[in-house]
Formats: C-alpha cells, structure tokens, sequence
C-alpha cells in the first residue's frame, strides 16, 4: 500500500476503541472483516473454509467491500452494515413528518446513508384543515432533515448522506429544482427529481404539464381529478389538478439548475419500476444517497466492489488481458460475503431488518473500469471499450446470479420470492439456462448487481478510477473528511499512471489514456448504457464537465439518457456555491 492508501486505511477503516489501536497493519483489518463476515456460515468449518477465502480476496484487493462494512465488521461498535437505505414519510401529519425525522436520525447514527420520497408532504400553501393553517410544503421540511445532520456531524459522527426526492407532477417542484441554488441550503442532501414517461412525452411535445396532489381520504372527487400512483401507494389514487405549467419549460429550468448548480439529478420512474425484479411487490419512489440502489421504504442494501486492474494481466503490453477465471472467483466469493453481511450485520430499526431479509439485496459491482481499460490499451468511450465493459458486466452478472441460486440450494431462497419473479423483463435477459435453474432452486437474493461512486475504497487500493466513472485527471487534489471530521486535501495519481511510469520507465501518459477533459457527455452516456443491461439495481455516474463546457452541449443530455433507457442520470460542472471534491491542478 502507498502512503496515501495507509492514510485513507487509518482515518477510516483502521478499528480503534476507546483510544487504543486494535488494527496494528492492513492485514488485521482483513482479517476481522473476513472473520466477522463468515461468522454467518452455518458450521464451524464453513466458517473456517469461507473466511480463509474472504481473506484472500480482501487482502488481495481483488474485493473491495462498502466502507461500512470495512469500518464496522467485527467491531464492538453498534453500526449498521449497509451503506444505503430508504426511509417511509407515512404521512404528511407533524406527527408522521417527525417520526420520519426520529427514524433517519437512529439510521445516520448508525452511519447508514438515507433517501426519502418527500412526494407525499402537501405543497406549499395548502391548507391543513385541523390546525386552520397553511402548509409549508416539502422544501421547507428537507431543512428540518438538513440541520438534523449537521447537529449529528457536530457529535463527531459519521459525515451522514441524503437523497431527498420530488416527483415532476408535486406542485412544488420548481421550489424543489432550485432549493440549492443557495449557498448552504440542504448541503447535506443529494436532491432528484422522479420523472414519468407521461411528462417525458409532454416535454416532447411542448404540452401542458398538471402539476396535482392526492385528495385527502374523505374527500370526494371532484373538478379536476386525474389518477395516479403517488408515493406509499401501490394502486393510482385521484389527484386534484392544482396548477398547469409547460413541460419543456420545467425540463429547461432542471437542466440549468443542473449546469449552473450540479443538482438535480433525475430518476427515471417507469424504468425502474419496469425492471424492478420485485415489479410484483413493490413500488420504487426513491432511492439511496448516490442513486444506485432503488429501494421501496425500509428498504437496504450493502456494496462492494471488483477491483477490474488486479485482474489485468500483462498490463500495457500487446498481450494484456484480463484474467477472467480469477474474475469469476472473486465474483463468486464475493456474492457469498455480501449474502452473509445481511445475516451479521446491525439494524437501526427492526422495520429495516425485516425487509432487507426479506429480500436479500445486495449490490455487487465493479470499480477501476476505467483504469482497466489503459492497462488494456482500448480508450474509455471508443466501441471497443463499450463492448467490453458490457462483457465483463454480464459475466459478473451472471456468477453473481449463478452463485445466488448455488446459495438457495444451500440456504434457501428469499422469503418473498414469488413465481412472478420468472416473468419480470429482466431476467429475460439471461439466458435460459439460468432462467430454468431460478425456476427449479429459487434463488437466495432478490437483487444482485449494482455500480456504486467506490470513493473511499479506491482510495484504499491505490486511488483506481472511481467505480464506472472516466480517469479524472493525471494528478489532482482531493478533499477528503478526517476523523475528526476536519477536511483535508491530498494531492493524488491516478493508479493505472502510476503502473505505466513503472512499466515504461517515462513521464508520458499511457497511449490509451482519456480523462474528462476530452470526453464528452455522450460518451459518458453510452458507457452507462453499455453496462446497465446487465445491472438489476443502478448505477451511480457523474458527468463531469470542465467550468467553460458551453450550455449548449448539455442542453438535451437527460433527454438523451431517457432514451437510451437509463434509470437516471446526474451532471457536475464545478461551482462557487457546490465546490468540488475532485480539484484540477
């Protein structure tokens, strides 16, 4: 490990308590993980055999788990595993409105990231008939969230991340589009807006856009009702039409808010609901703080990541290519270890330990893509680099949900697996060998397959190209929260550069070399698009455009991403109000 990956291994995954160092080296933290890992096999020699194995690929850099899972295992801290949930605003009564603030509050303290639908919070103005006052709308209530998380971070907590959610038709989404538009407004939330087909198809055609909101349960319908499935439902409900406004206009103010200020991303709803595995069960409304993992309330996921450039052989050289059958074996354990996180690890709420069991999400994914491909000589965007980004995605897809069934065979399936589950669109995709073994064995987890940002922890292994995402730059500065909560900034090189200046002994960039300054938006569009096929959860990518990108060239790039059947899509061009984590030289 460089200087840079013990100092990112000491601030946040080296295990101290009470003022003394338990994790003396790299290696002791490997191993508590792997050990606390296995801990859920069912015999002490499963235990003995599988810890051996998540030692091997932990130690190994070949896996990489979620940071919570690297800080807590095996630890007498009392935090949850999982990296994500989402949470339920079961009403918009102060009582429900503050209950949801006690339960996102148990679940930052426990060091989980939370995403909130804030959908169903009337719009502002309206009445609240029992108190004879008028509503102060969602926006106004995300600051109570806000300032909670600020207060948390003052206890030396973990610095806690939210998503925060607005359907397009809630009327008060144009105060929701330009909440952050403020300097230090809702600084500890993410914000998304939920987009339908419906609106989608009105931008298109330059029509008029009802904005509406739920009738109250007695209230009789009445003027102008149009039905929909708003957020908690499962069934359309009648909406009175509050307002109308012009699709295209609202689609532009998102788009400049997105350019001028980096948010809002958007969702894609019927995209994620149509592919949703549990399309049967559930209704997908928000998401985690980054956006690669759907979730229906309570719901929970935890991530890990392959790291692609330790499984580069013969890097640089006319014989580069990837070791495929280590792949597949880090794959297979690496299900396995994410499987067992679900059994072992703690639950803020009993709510949120019911449904992650359930269901047994788990999001494994890949990290270093980018670095991979210079190692391998093919050029991040080109069409070879498309093609093989979606082979090794489907492959990983394919061990993952492969070892899923070995997994029921062995401990059973997920208890809300349901013979609809063969008919949803993406199992579909697979092929019928493996659509016939789900059939005859079940299968362990509902979910399998996600691309998370992999910050942290590709810091940890050497500063590797973040998750999906291009190489930033040959050498940049980083912010990065200490222990103590301070912000410091590290100077940084790109590890597939650090491996070329070793292999050609010169200062030049790898011949294969691209960052984001010359890659331009669609081609960060079309590597999403090549891997999402194969991806039952998300993704989470940034298009990162310099300061002087012109407008122009992201004017229809949502547009784009809606076409290309993205289930969504984020930008970030660096601003004063935003700052940046990722800082040129």
């Amino acid at each position: 490990m460089d200087s840079l990956s013990t100092q990112v291994w000491d601030i946040k995954y080296r295990y101290r308590y009470q003022g003394r160092i338990i994790d003396h080296t790299i290696a002791d933290t490997w191993q508590r993980v792997a050990k606390a890992i296995a801990r859920a096999e069912k015999t002490a020699l499963a235990r003995r055999t599988w810890e051996k194995s998540f030692y091997e690929v932990l130690s190994e850099l070949h896996f990489l788990p979620g940071g919570r899972i690297l800080a807590g295992a095996g630890t007498q801290h009392h935090v949850t595993l999982f990296n994500c949930f989402v949470m339920q605003l079961a009403g918009d009564s102060l009582d429900a409105i503050f209950n949801a603030l006690k339960e996102g509050a148990l679940t930052l303290q426990q060091g989980g990231g939370i995403g909130y639908d804030f959908s169903v919070l009337r719009p502002r103005g309206s009445t609240v008939r029992r108190a004879g006052t008028l509503a102060s709308g969602p926006v106004s209530f995300m600051r109570i969230w806000d300032t909670m998380s600020e207060t948390l971070l003052a206890t030396g907590l973990r610095r806690g991340a939210m998503m925060g959610v607005l359907r397009c038709d809630h009327p008060d989404i144009e105060e929701f589009i330009t909440a952050k538009s403020i300097a230090k407004e809702l600084r500890h939330f993410n914000i998304s807006v939920m987009v339908s087909d419906a609106f989608m198809q009105a931008v298109q055609t330059d029509s008029d856009w009802p904005l509406v909101f739920p009738l109250r349960a007695d209230e009789v319908p009445s003027g102008d009702i149009v039905y929909k499935t708003w957020s908690n439902q499962t069934m359309p409900v009648p909406c009175r039409i509050v307002r109308h406004i012009r699709a295209r206009a609202l689609w532009q103010q998102i788009i400049q808010q997105a350019y001028d200020h980096a948010e809002p991303g958007v969702l894609f709803e019927e995209t994620i609901n149509r592919l949703n595995n549990l399309y049967y069960c559930e209704h997908l409304s928000a998401t985690n703080p980054c956006g690669e993992i759907p979730l229906p309330v309570y719901g929970a996921c935890n991530l890990g990541s392959i790291n692609l450039p330790q499984f580069v052989i013969h890097a640089f050289s006319p014989q580069a290519q990837l070791n495929w059958a280590a792949l597949e074996n880090t794959t297979a354990i690496a299900t396995r270890f994410l499987d067992d996180v679900i059994d072992i690890s703690h639950y803020p709420l009993k709510v949120q330990k019911q449904q992650a069991l359930a269901t047994r999400r788990i999001g494994l994914g890949i990290t270093g893509l980018a670095d991979a491909l210079v190692m391998l000589g093919v050029r991040y965007g080109s069409a070879e680099s498309l093609q093989l980004s979606g082979q090794i995605m489907r492959r990983i897809a394919e061990v993952t949900w492969h070892t899923s069934v070995e997994l029921a065979k062995e401990k059973g399936v997920f208890p809300t697996l349901q013979p609809a589950y063969l008919r949803g669109e993406f199992i579909q995709k697979f092929s019928s060998e493996l659509q016939e073994a789900v059939a005859k064995h079940g299968i362990r987890n509902s979910h399998h397959n996600t691309i998370a940002p992999a910050g942290s922890i590709s810091l940890l292994a050497g500063n590797v190209s973040n998750g999906l995402e291009p190489i930033f730059q040959p050498h940049y500065k980083r912010h990065m929260h200490m222990a103590n909560g301070e912000l410091c900034t590290v100077q940084v090189t790109d590890y597939a550069l650090q491996q070329w200046r070793q292999y050609a002994q010169a200062q030049s960039l790898p011949p294969a070399w691209v960052d984001v300054n010359t890659l331009m938006p669609e081609e960060h569009l079309q590597m999403q698009a090549a891997v999402q096929p194969y991806i039952d959860n998300a993704i989470s990518k940034t298009i990162n455009i310099p300061q002087a990108f012109p407008f122009s060239g992201l004017a229809d790039i949502y547009s784009k991403a809606y076409a290309l059947g993205l289930k969504g899509c984020t930008v970030f061009r660096p601003n004063p109000i935003t700052g940046s984590v990722l800082v040129r030289l």
